[in-house]
């Protein structure tokens, strides 16, 4: 099976963990990345089985064109919450998906927003990969100084400038707490800007660095996003046993539910306040039982993904 991947993702390629367990499970995966700021790609001239893309609005349109030129199938997977998404968006989204032969769903959530479409493929559920034994198995040494983690993409939709607006409102309240925020993104200047207000021991921003190791030293991760598909720092830093809080998104309130560590689950005008309850309470070491909703064995994840395609 010789498949191709139109991704947004510009480190989707040789090396890159996920790309490396898919690329074990076929004959051949091939990346091209579209995403802001580059110029549309070029239509490969390789044959493929299957050409599969990792969202349903113009990148789809794409990998659809592409599709029906190398006479392949077409694969849509959806990581985002269709419903948060503009009147034009879901349009969108409803012409590329009802002319997909398979579609990859992150959750239960998203599936019925997409049988609402009215599409007749098969639709699959699963969750994007995570090495969950990675996180379960950080032993935490907490930072000398209260230490608020965020992290995920500087994008509009995580919200990152709330991040700062929530340490502000917590030291208000006379916590000595610091802001460590993990990631990158087209607002990273504007997230920069905003922090340069700030003391710079309050705010740390060391890019795409070794998550492992500021989930072992935070206090609380807190997301700001304003939609979720998923989430996958939720589940990292829950299977982790952090406190996280964070607004009713993504798989949020399914990690309530299931117990262990700690999910508050507050309005976002709320989250400050809710970040203080946490810094103010003694928490033991906060470990979870497995969930069967999440697939751990890597050869397993990859196999359901071949069959997803």
């Amino acid at each position: 099976m010789k498949v191709l991947v139109i991704t947004g993702d510009r480190n989707f390629k040789l090396g890159n963990p996920r790309f490396d367990l898919q690329r074990s499970h076929i004959d051949e995966l091939v990346s091209i990345f579209w995403g802001k700021g580059s110029l549309l790609p070029r239509m490969p001239k390789n044959n493929f089985d299957i050409v599969t893309v990792q969202d349903p609005f113009w990148r789809g349109f794409f990998a659809w064109f592409c599709a029906r030129r190398l006479r392949a199938r077409f694969n849509v997977q959806v990581h985002t919450d269709l419903s948060a998404q503009s009147f034009f968006r879901r349009i969108l989204a409803q012409f590329i998906l009802r002319r997909a032969d398979s579609i990859r769903v992150v959750s239960e959530k998203i599936k019925n927003q997409v049988e609402a479409f009215g599409v007749r493929a098969p639709i699959h559920i699963l969750h994007i990969f995570i090495d969950l034994p990675k996180f379960r198995n950080i032993i935490r040494h907490l930072h000398t100084r209260p230490r608020i983690l965020w992290l995920g993409r500087f994008e509009k939709e995580k919200d990152p400038l709330a991040a700062i607006s929530v340490l502000e409102k917590v030291r208000e309240t006379g916590i000595d707490a610091e802001l460590v925020m993990l990631g990158e993104g087209t607002m990273t200047q504007e997230v920069a800007k905003h922090a340069s207000h700030k003391p710079i021991m309050d705010i740390l921003r060391p890019g795409w660095s070794d998550v492992i190791t500021y989930l072992g030293t935070a206090h609380v991760v807190l997301c700001t996003s304003l939609y979720e598909g998923w989430g996958a720092s939720i589940v990292e830093a829950h299977e982790a046993g952090v406190p996280v809080v964070t607004p009713d998104v993504g798989v949020a309130k399914k990690l309530q539910e299931a117990g262990g560590a700690i999910v508050k689950i507050v309005p976002h005008e709320k989250l400050a306040e809710a970040v203080v309850d946490v810094l103010n309470s003694t928490t033991a070491d906060l470990k979870n039982e497995p969930k069967p909703w999440l697939v751990e064995n890597p050869k397993e994840w990859a196999q359901r993904w071949k069959e997803s395609l």
